[in-house]
């Protein structure tokens, strides 16, 4: 079957489809990654995207029950060179086609996935829509044309849990199937805003006992559980519209330590006074250089977000800058003493993507230990 990429500037892509069949919106964006594609598509922070790998064999590993990182699939498509239909890994199940179809997940391959990810940069990402049952790009531009697109909306809502839980799983040893544990320390509240499973595997493994609340969760409800520490995770779009979190985030400063993960960051950032923007392009991928400024070290980091903070928004307050992005400079970490918070703009969990920040989970226990 042949199916169709059309973005918002009229630009079109033809290819084969694989995968569901069937037609979504999104912003198109565009992830450096090899592999990981089960990670990248199970993570909320992508709700509402059109991701384009850059890699040009994708699937070659196959997929299994183990490699989610949420509860479903949230990408609103898949793009690829090719897709690989002879999988060989140990851990394999299922081709990776399998997997999309069976998670109702559109795939386009053959497009020239070089040129779609040098337009984009260009360009900047925009709003497109991919379609296996409708190759007519009038009426795809008609429908294209009602898509709001990520800026100025609430999409965590969407992906948010819709009651709090207890959260009871380590980090486990794929080789060895034995569970990384250590004795829980520290009671602490995790805000899930579009949470990833391997976040909270490692504050269990790092010895917290995690509670997680939606992300509508009100500051009072917090203070009752008399928590150590306070979590904010990542999640998708733009973080301005998630008013009442920013509103609970600037109740709990001060008060409890607190600890945010990208889109946390963002609204730990905006609680504190200061102002987000939407990047050209983003960054997307598991090979992010970042400069750690306390210790002069480079950081390989797993990376998705669309938004940055505006540090200059920020100057005013005790609040020092942690982590620089080494390819545009963007802000990637925070600090402030006076309210013994700190956030990062990646991912120190990984999953996909090297593991050179898991210290920052240390440094969280830390924290709630003084």
């Amino acid at each position: 079957m042949k199916a169709i990429l059309l973005l918002e500037d009229g630009t079109v892509f033809e290819g084969k489809s694989f995968g569901a069949s069937g037609q979504k919106c999104g912003e198109v964006v565009f992830n450096t990654s090899m592999t990981g594609y089960q990670e990248i598509l199970t993570d909320p922070s992508y709700n509402e995207q059109i991701i384009t790998m850059t890699y040009p064999l994708i699937g070659n590993v196959g997929t299994n029950k183990t490699d989610w990182e949420s509860r479903r699939v949230f990408a609103s498509g898949f793009i690829v060179k090719e897709n690989c239909n002879y999988p060989s890994n140990w851990r394999s199940k299922d081709s990776f086609g399998q997997y999309l179809e069976a998670n109702d997940v559109i795939g386009l391959e053959g497009i020239d996935s070089r040129k779609l990810v040098k337009h984009i940069r260009t360009k900047g990402a925009m709003k497109g829509i991919i379609s296996s049952v409708d190759l007519n790009s009038d009426r795809l531009r008609k429908k294209l044309q009602d898509y709001p697109g990520l800026v100025g909306r609430d999409i965590v809502k969407d992906v948010t849990v819709r009651k709090s839980y207890t959260w009871k799983d380590s980090v486990i040893n794929i080789l060895s199937k034995t569970k990384q544990k250590s004795g829980k320390k520290y009671k602490v509240v995790a805000f899930d805003f579009g949470a990833k499973h391997n976040i909270l595997r490692m504050l269990c493994s790092s010895g917290c006992d995690v509670h997680v609340v939606p992300a509508d969760t009100p500051a009072k409800q917090v203070f009752d559980q008399n928590p150590d520490g306070v979590f904010l995770s990542n999640g998708p779009g733009d973080p301005a519209p998630v008013s009442y979190a920013i509103e609970t985030v600037r109740k709990l400063l001060g008060k409890v330590p607190i600890f945010g993960i990208c889109l946390g960051h963002q609204i730990l950032s905006l609680a504190l006074g200061g102002k987000t923007y939407k990047l050209k392009f983003g960054h997307r991928g598991a090979n992010h250089p970042v400069k750690n400024l306390q210790t002069g070290k480079i950081e390989i980091t797993s990376q998705n977000h669309g938004f940055c903070v505006d540090m200059d928004s920020l100057e005013k307050r005790d609040i020092e800058l942690t982590h620089v992005n080494l390819n545009d400079n963007t802000v990637e970490g925070i600090r402030c003493k006076e309210l013994a918070a700190f956030s990062v703009q990646y991912h120190p969990e990984a999953s996909p993507g090297p593991h050179d920040a898991s210290y920052l989970f240390k440094t969280f226990i830390e924290l709630m230990g003084r």
